[in-house]
């Protein structure tokens, strides 16, 4: 596991500790790590793409 340290608007953290005192996880790491999980799921396909499109690029036309 690795430790990541960022920073991170007020209200969002207020929100953060909302749910977890609500139970809706079980701590801020629980949540920032699903809440990353998710948004790189949903953005997979996007990335994907666009890497792909990369690639095609460079083989056609040998440009970065």
């Amino acid at each position: 596991m690795t430790t990541v340290q960022t920073q991170i608007p007020d209200q969002l953290l207020q929100q953060a500790q909302y749910m977890v005192q609500q139970g809706w996880v079980a701590n801020i790491d629980e949540l920032i790590a699903e809440s990353m999980r998710r948004y790189l799921e949903s953005h997979l396909e996007t990335m994907t793409e666009h890497f792909i499109r990369e690639d095609v690029q460079w083989g056609l036309y040998g440009e970065d």
